[in-house]
């Protein structure tokens, strides 16, 4: 509840406290907020947030809310935002780390403001199986609000600016997260918002605490030749602005050194020194008018020879992110290059907070469509992983790709202009306009000329999709698209395929295992069993069966217990429904006696070469094992039950085995490995890959006619490029 006598506190103390009156000098400095009950409000929010947060402290030993909360909302009061966001900024860490609720919030401070502080909130009282998947949840929470209202991302950007700026104080581990967290998601979505400056804050507070020695050194230069760059900047701009302001332009001229991280990256990339590069330098011309700035890149290439393949005009064609500027590239005195931008004011706003420099609230304004342009990118990605299951490393990875910094312009054969992430195919392309074009996508028209659907587009192209009803996307697609909309189509359509499929061999199985067994009046019992396996649904179950992830002999035993479980032979249909070619041969010679049919041990399942013994079943003849079967220590207390046995094969006579293969995955490893079966002249009847954290595992189904002949699948497999292990497996 609020408190009755915060609104009296500054009367009858005399004053606000110095935190409050420099966060209301900022926000009375915006000549866009106009509100009578201003003060009064934002007094409010702050004796709420200090009462709640009273007694916290920060590791630094400061108040937390006069030195986090407080400093969050002066942030954004310096970037000219709303008292709704100002104020959600003041109090975005209550819900979090106090007692106060949303509820409380809302009835004070209105639906908005407890919105906001929602959206900013990180997830609670939900148990994650990783800090992946935690992180993917509340990255995924956070974006839903976005999507909603773009004030999320301000309030949440202004928060980790502050905090990666004081991370000092946080133990190491933690700061190495927190900035790696910052450098693979905040400073990239700052990026695709348009908020330059964001960017650039958050990437050097990230070499900073990641990189701390090369920071140090780049600072300690850029401070010592603060005095000859200045000189330096003035010796260009001297002439240019002289001559601007006889065509009556008033420009607005400054230079500074590119970031650190800027400077750093060109010194790790060229090998080179930070005495050695040159185009540290950029210069910021500003305007009035955008026919000022055509006219004043007139000027500055009359002055200055241009770089023309650094020349960029990003006003006649702005970034998806609203970014507007002309970037030129110009040689400068001694022969140095500096980069040179020139924009109007309007657009300088955009380039250093983005979005948040558009911000009004008025229904149907001009800027509130440009606002909403900014995030259409966003919603679309958000709409395309709501609508796939949960998982934290795909999401992260979306949502990282769909974060591109570098963007190329390609247009319609109607001259509509499309806008797409640089290495874009026409798959790409095609899938952008929609994706039922991306599906029948048969091939592509370049500027006028048919191109393999991996060309790569480049600026300006021209693009026009061929489409065919019987074409549909396959594996090698994945391969040359980029954009998460195209990948996310294609990656849908194929495991639907594949389900589709599973599905189908699935109920094969399940009708050839239970017919085989005179156990067909237990189908819809089987069926009916996906509860008792953790499945959502008897096609769940089914598809499991299909892949191969769980046996019918699993399902029986569940649903209808046996004295003994249930143990097929090599001749069911769960394990050999893969089968094919000539039957296995099952003849044992036993004490010199020929001919007797014995089952095969699954736990080691022998073939000819294989040290063997024999025991004898209470019931079921003789079971066969390897002699260096795993299960033989617990069969030998029974060791009168044990009996020697030998093979009686023909030469022909072929036998199932199973061997795991474990290695690095990448492109065409699973072709390079069955090539290797198949120049052996050796049978492949089952093959089942796994991928987890880029480690391919496979169990593949050989028929073979001896040891040695496996030895050299073995050796062979062995031999492949980024095979860790080759070993046989149990069935």
């Amino acid at each position: 509840m609020e408190n009755p006598l915060s609104k009296f506190i500054p009367l009858l103390v005399g004053e606000f406290p110095k935190p409050f009156q420099d966060l209301i000098k900022k926000v009375t400095l915006n000549e866009q907020i106009n509100s009578e009950n201003l003060e009064k409000n934002l007094w409010l929010a702050y004796e709420f947030g200090a009462r709640y947060h009273e007694g916290q402290k920060r590791r630094s030993g400061k108040s937390y809310f006069e030195d986090h909360c407080v400093e969050v909302a002066k942030i954004l009061a310096d970037w000219k935002m709303d008292p709704i966001t100002i104020i959600g900024g003041l109090l975005h860490d209550t819900i979090e780390d106090t007692e106060a609720t949303i509820e409380e919030i809302e009835s004070i401070f209105g639906k908005d403001v407890a919105n906001l502080i929602n959206g900013v909130t990180k997830l609670g009282g939900i148990r994650f199986s990783s800090r992946k998947a935690e992180q993917a949840g509340n990255f995924m929470k956070m974006l839903i609000s976005v999507a909603k209202d773009l004030r999320v991302i301000i309030i949440k950007f202004a928060d980790r600016l502050h905090n990666m700026a004081t991370i000092e104080y946080m133990p190491r581990i933690k700061q190495h997260r927190i900035a790696v967290e910052t450098r693979e998601v905040y400073a990239p979505l700052a990026h695709r918002l348009g908020m330059a400056k964001v960017k650039w804050q958050l990437d050097d507070l990230v070499l900073k605490t990641l990189n701390p020695e090369p920071y140090r050194e780049i600072e300690k230069k850029l401070k010592s030749s603060l005095k000859e760059r200045e000189k330096y900047i003035n010796k260009i701009t001297k002439s240019l602005v002289s001559e601007l302001r006889e065509y009556k332009i008033t420009p607005q001229v400054y230079g500074r050194p590119k970031s650190h991280t800027s400077i750093y990256g060109k010194m790790v990339k060229r090998g080179k020194a930070f005495e050695e590069i040159y185009d540290i330098l950029a210069v910021r011309v500003v305007v009035e008018k955008v026919e000022e700035c055509y006219l004043t890149l007139g000027i500055l290439h009359q002055n200055f020879k241009p770089v023309q393949e650094r020349f960029k005009d990003f006003i006649a064609t702005p970034k998806s992110n609203g970014y507007q500027s002309i970037h030129t590239t110009v040689v400068g005195p001694e022969g140095k290059l500096v980069e040179i931008q020139i924009r109007t004011d309007d657009m300088e706003q955009t380039a250093e907070i983005g979005v948040a420099a558009h911000w009004r609230y008025k229904e149907g304004s001009k800027d509130a469509k440009q606002v909403d342009s900014h995030v259409k990118w966003l919603r679309e990605l958000l709409e395309i992983l709501q609508s796939e299951e949960n998982d934290p490393k795909e999401f992260m990875h979306l949502l990282k790709i769909d974060l591109f910094e570098d963007e190329i312009f390609v247009f319609t054969p109607k001259g509509d202009l499309v806008q797409l992430p640089v290495k874009s195919s026409p798959l790409d392309f095609a899938y952008n306009v929609h994706s039922e074009v991306g599906h029948s996508c048969l091939g592509a028209k370049v500027n006028h000329k048919v191109v393999p659907l991996n060309s790569e587009l480049r600026n300006g192209d021209t693009v026009e999709i061929i489409t065919s009803s019987s074409q549909s996307p396959n594996y090698g697609w994945l391969k040359f698209t980029v954009t998460s909309k195209a990948r996310n189509h294609i990656k849908r359509y194929l495991n639907k395929q594949e389900r589709d499929e599973s599905v189908k061999i699935g109920e094969e199985i399940i009708t050839k295992s239970l017919r085989r067994l005179k156990m067909l009046n237990l189908k819809d019992d089987v069926k009916n069993a996906f509860s008792k396996f953790g499945f959502g649904g008897e096609a769940q179950l089914i598809e499991a069966v299909g892949k191969g992830e769980i046996s019918i002999r699993e399902i029986l035993n569940k649903i209808a217990p046996q004295k003994e479980p249930i143990e097929p032979d090599d001749s069911d249909e769960t394990s050999n429904f893969f089968r094919f070619g000539r039957k296995e041969s099952r003849n044992i010679k036993l004490e010199g006696i020929s001919n007797i049919m014995a089952n095969f041990g699954k736990c080691c399942n022998p073939i000819p070469g294989d040290d063997m013994i024999g025991f004898i079943t209470r019931g079921r003849g003789v079971t066969v094992h390897r002699s260096s079967c795993s299960s033989l220590p617990l069969l030998s207390e029974e060791s009168d039950r044990l009996v020697p046995v030998d093979w009686e094969v023909e030469r022909n006579d072929i036998f199932n085995v199973r061997i795991k293969v474990v290695g690095q995955d990448r492109k065409g490893l699973l072709k390079d490995m069955t090539e290797s079966i198949s120049k052996l002249n050796i049978n492949l009847t089952s093959v089942d890959i796994k991928v987890k954290e880029a480690i391919a595992t496979a169990i593949f189904i050989l028929q073979v006619n001896n040891v040695k002949q496996l030895d050299r699948v073995v050796r062979k497999m062995g031999q492949i490029k980024n095979i860790d292990s080759v070993e046989r497996a149990k069935h």
